[in-house]
């Protein structure tokens, strides 16, 4: 009898021991769950490749500008504007004024009756300042150089301070094409004015690009542009011209110059000279369907496809790849269309 409550006493300890043990094992970890599928959908949008173009702003081609004979008393100041009319500087202490026009004077005007458009030049810059010449013929090689005309020039004479004889030499006054300003200074007061005096540059800032011929690709004037300045601001541009350059000392094949002209000038009116970059669109899509890269799923057969959550594959016709997008098309494929993605 003793034995037995020994027995069973052992036996209610054991499984008390057992309860316990098991009571304190950890619980097994649940299975994980599937990891969650991430989708996105199909977008419409504009879809562009780009290329970066190193280039410089500044004032575009300098040129060079020298007085003839005599000797230099006076030069202009670097970045000073052309005006018409005004003095620029001056040769034997007389000043040499700027006219504006397509025709440099090329001899002096000192008869009544010479006829050209040299004359046409000086009638039209005279009037300009608001002196009467009479009507300008409209073929410029009928200009005539009137007594009116030589009554208007020689008050142009008296207003700036030269003597009034109403004849003009080429070295008296400095025609040029349209108002630039002054670029590097050359010369120094005292130099003869036959040596190159200083250089004159556009008024307007522009970008400048050298580009190997091989790679101007569809380069070409009126193309819109942008210019990312030093500050990585974006300002709109467009080519003005693109033309063959000349040929380099050093080889390397020929190249094209690329002159580029912001839209609106103010954009780069606090930049002088200073290296910028030019990014050109190569290719372009407008209202296209497009899928992050990540969506694709390469067919056996070739060629693409997108993955609808369910599983289903619909097969794609690829466009225009442009960073981590691509353009899509095909049966089913339309915008808000929800695809899986890698990521």
């Amino acid at each position: 009898m003793r034995n037995t409550v020994i027995a069973a006493t052992l036996l209610v300890v054991a499984v008390a021991a057992i309860f316990l043990v098991v009571r304190g094992r950890p619980d097994e970890p649940a299975a994980a769950p599937p990891p969650a599928v991430r989708t996105t959908t199909v977008q419409k949008g504009d879809l562009a490749n780009t290329r970066l173009l190193q280039g410089n702003l500044g004032f575009g081609a300098a040129r060079p500008v020298k007085g003839g004979t005599g000797t230099v008393t006076k030069l202009p100041a670097a970045g000073q504007a052309t005006e018409l009319g005004r003095e620029l500087y001056r040769v034997d202490d007389q000043p040499v004024v700027v006219f504006y026009g397509a025709t440099p004077l090329f001899r002096t005007l000192d008869t009544l009756g010479v006829k050209g458009s040299d004359v046409a030049v000086v009638m039209d810059n005279l009037a300009a300042l608001g002196y009467q010449v009479g009507t300008r013929p409209g073929d410029v090689a009928k200009a005539e150089l009137t007594p009116r005309v030589v009554e208007a020039l020689k008050k142009w004479q008296k207003a700036v301070g030269v003597e009034q004889n109403g004849v003009l030499a080429p070295g008296r006054v400095l025609v040029l094409d349209r108002p630039m300003r002054v670029g590097t200074v050359k010369a120094q007061p005292g130099a003869p004015a036959a040596e190159e005096l200083f250089e004159l540059t556009p008024t307007t800032r522009l970008v400048t690009v050298q580009v190997p011929v091989s790679e101007a690709g569809a380069l070409k004037a009126g193309m819109p542009v942008v210019v990312v300045r030093p500050d990585n601001r974006e300002v709109p541009a467009e080519v003005t011209s693109v033309t063959n350059a000349p040929p380099q000392e050093n080889g390397g094949g020929p190249k094209v110059d690329v002159v580029v002209t912001p839209d609106t000038p103010a954009d780069v009116a606090d930049l002088d000279t200073a290296p910028v970059r030019l990014k050109i669109t190569t290719e372009s899509r407008t209202g296209v369907l497009t899928v992050p890269l990540a969506a694709l799923v390469a067919l056996k057969e070739g060629g693409y496809a997108v993955q609808v959550p369910g599983g289903g594959l619909k097969a794609v016709k690829t466009g225009l790849y442009s960073q981590d997008l691509v353009e899509v098309s095909g049966d089913g494929v339309t915008e808000g269309l929800e695809v899986v993605t890698a990521q």
